[in-house]
């Protein structure tokens, strides 16, 4: 049996002596898309932070088979982990292309002489980026900000991508097209870590789910049938029917 690409066992994380995460279990194969959903202040971002190497933890992080605890962020960007936070992070007074091209530079530390092609896969993937590379990213709009986040981190082709809130404060058609690009991004067989406020679009596009409650699991399985469940219904879905 394949071991999981990503295995958090019996984690614990928070901010000082508060502790967030109290003894999380969470999986994720390769290639897989998992959604981690919850109410604000379940500790979802802070999951993301932990993962990512910004706050200390207890328990085990397996990546690769490898516990990575003791990783710092850099060494975890280096080994193939990318993060795309909620509030986006980009160089504001730099270029579209100048953001994308700092994206590249675990493949240019890895030695890739090719690394810059991976450019005219991102731009396939967000064509408007493309016509708006030498647009102040300062100067985008709120979906193609989140565009050149996403295409940003996919220049270090990593492994593991998680995506915080990409939807968060999106227009509806936006948000679809966002959706649309993580169905695509499965294609490519990076692994998806969702963390996302619309549950009922997260599950409609993840393998695996994740119910994030007071920094513990409350209940996880297929994407498909938690979307059926009772209890994320009457909490996460309401009973509105879906498209």
């Amino acid at each position: 049996m394949t071991s999981p690409l990503l295995d958090i066992r019996n984690l614990h994380a928070g901010y000082g002596k508060a502790e967030v995460l109290h003894g999380l279990n969470l999986q994720a194969d390769a290639g897989q898309v998992i959604t981690v959903i919850g109410p604000n202040g379940a500790g979802k971002t802070t999951l993301l932070n932990t993962l990512m190497g910004l706050l200390p933890t207890r328990g085990q992080l397996l990546y690769h088979g490898e516990d990575i605890s003791g990783l710092t962020l850099e060494d975890r960007v280096m080994r193939g982990i990318a993060l795309v936070p909620e509030k986006r992070e980009l160089f504001g007074t730099m270029t579209v292309q100048d953001n994308l091209e700092l994206g590249g530079f675990r493949q240019m530390r890895l030695g890739n002489r090719q690394w810059r092609t991976r450019m005219d896969d991102v731009y396939d993937l967000f064509p408007r980026l493309k016509e708006r590379r030498t647009q102040l990213a300062g100067t985008l709009s709120g979906g193609e900000r989140q565009m050149l986040a996403v295409g940003r981190s996919l220049m270090s082709r990593p492994d593991v991508l998680m995506l915080d809130e990409p939807s968060l404060g999106l227009a509806p058609l936006i948000v679809k097209e966002i959706f649309s690009i993580i169905e695509t991004l499965r294609q490519t067989g990076v692994t998806l870590v969702l963390v996302e406020q619309n549950a009922r679009a997260a599950l409609a596009v993840a393998d695996y789910g994740y119910v994030l409650e007071m920094g513990e699991v409350s209940l996880h399985g297929r994407a498909a049938e938690l979307a059926q469940d009772g209890r994320v219904i009457d909490t996460y879905l309401g009973a509105a029917r879906q498209d």
